[in-house]
């Protein structure tokens, strides 16, 4: 393998990794806040039992997240020096506010929260978790205004070989950024919805603590149901603006060759394809539903790979502007498939919880078990979509991938970092899923245990 495709395999991988528990982190943030909330609204215990428990398995994505993200953004410089050198007026700004603001303030408040509470007003410790939950989607904001330019640059200008920022403003308000954001926050609830649900179903199907885990599986029922509808409504205009900005992304999706009016929707197809729709060996389809779904109109057309091909060619000179087909148009199926299970799982249990069934729902709550598998399938076929799908091109239309590695980095020394952030990023993962699942078998303890240091005087600094 090239030094090139090694980059792009270890950006891969770390990638990945980290974002198993972004979303969780994000989530689980959120239900916590709202677990409290009714506590500090209702003072029964059974609230409070649920914020301390989940509070446990939340802390623990959150630590595991902080520590492999921070290679990220390393990894620019690294492997991607060409490309920070390109991107960095601009790609810098959302990551310095990242850090600097979206950053320090989770770690203020988680640290307020978890060492606050006895010593704060109630009204104060309940502040610092909701402060700590919009932290983390500021964060993802942040992030995601950064990726949006490289999906669709705006606000900016070429000078001396490269991008500067000309409106910071118009890069966070990026219209691909607002809907990447609404998109990623409602997954991440439903992420960690779906992985806490799995949770519930495993203690209800024992009979532990069925008021704490029945309350809580009511909640994140609803609440997934809601996420995941949402991010499938969010998403559907987020294809519609990606067919304007990145129409050969949606094409290679739906592996559909020739511009056509009316276009069918392609629900499975198989062969060995790249430029040419007859090596396709089977190609079922549904008629009108792709026009109906990217330009709201029964007999809308849609372009094809080929001749958005030519008229890439045209515009940015010779090359192949094809991304691999076969990732795309899977990745994108995946992502929908995983995705719509979940809101059936969800809105099913939901419906049955609503009866006071969910007890009596045994095969239901064997399958949410292995179902809090589904949206990390589709969180990680999401960003493979993403990203694979926008190539050849690391900065859309402006700067191609084989352009922007590091040229003085060697395959050697990439495979060196590669295995050790493997290695690493495994240790870390095997060690922070025991924690986790340790916790979330040994259940909540019987009670709420009394604040830190609560029978003992403040301590202060002394000089």
């Amino acid at each position: 393998m090239s030094a090139l495709e090694l980059a792009r395999l270890q950006f891969g991988v770390t990638t990945i990794f980290h974002f198993f528990f972004v979303p969780v982190t994000i989530g689980m943030a959120f239900f916590v806040a709202c677990c409290q909330t009714l506590h500090y609204r209702t003072g029964r215990d059974v609230y409070a039992r649920m914020t301390h428990f989940w509070g446990k398995l939340m802390l623990i994505s959150f630590a595991v997240g902080v520590v492999t993200g921070i290679v990220q953004e390393f990894q620019f410089g690294m492997n991607w020096s060409d490309y920070s050198r390109y991107v960095g007026d601009i790609f810098g700004a959302p990551l310095a506010m990242e850090g600097l603001a979206a950053f320090f303030l989770e770690s203020t408040f988680i640290g307020l929260w978890l060492f606050g509470r006895g010593k704060l007003s109630p009204r104060l410790h309940l502040a610092s978790i909701w402060a700590f939950a919009g932290g983390t989607m500021l964060s993802a904001y942040f992030i995601l205004a950064a990726n949006s330019w490289m999906q669709h640059p705006v606000g900016y200008k070429l000078a001396g070989g490269r991008a500067e920022m000309t409106s910071i403003f118009d890069v966070l308000t990026n219209s691909t950024a607002l809907y990447a954001f609404g998109h990623t926050i409602l997954g991440a609830l439903a992420t960690a919805g779906m992985l806490m649900l799995a949770v519930c179903a495993w203690h209800l199907l024992r009979r532990n603590e069925v008021d704490l885990f029945g309350r809580s599986a009511k909640l994140l029922l609803g609440g997934v149901t809601a996420a995941a509808l949402g991010t499938m409504i969010i998403g559907h205009f987020n294809g519609q603006l990606m067919e304007r900005q990145q129409p050969m992304k949606m094409a290679a999706a739906e592996a559909l060759f020739t511009t056509s009016r009316p276009a069918g929707f392609s629900l499975f197809a198989l062969g060995d394809v790249k430029h040419n729709p007859k090596h396709l060996k089977v190609n079922v389809k549904v008629p009108h539903t792709l026009s109906l779904m990217a330009t709201n109109s029964w007999n809308g057309e849609v372009e094809g790979i080929q001749d958005i091909n030519r008229r890439y060619i045209a515009k940015y000179g010779p090359g192949d502007y094809v991304p691999i087909i076969g990732v795309t148009y899977w990745s994108f199926r995946l992502m929908v498939g995983s995705g719509t299970l979940m809101l059936l799982l969800a809105a099913f249990g939901f419906w049955r919880a609503r009866r006071g069934r969910l007890l009596d729902s045994r095969l239901l709550l064997k399958l949410l078990i292995p179902a809090a598998a589904l949206p990390f399938i589709a969180n990680t076929t999401g960003w493979l979509f993403t990203e694979m799908g926008r190539q050849p091109w690391a900065v859309m239309g402006l700067l191609r991938t084989n352009d922007a590695n590091s040229p003085t980095v060697s395959s050697a020394q990439i495979v060196l970092t590669l295995v050790g952030f493997t290695l690493l990023y495994g240790v870390l993962g095997a060690i922070g899923g025991r924690l986790f699942l340790r916790e979330a078998k040994h259940g909540p303890e019987p009670d709420v245990p009394p604040p830190a240091e609560a029978d003992r005087p403040d301590l202060v600094l002394a000089y």
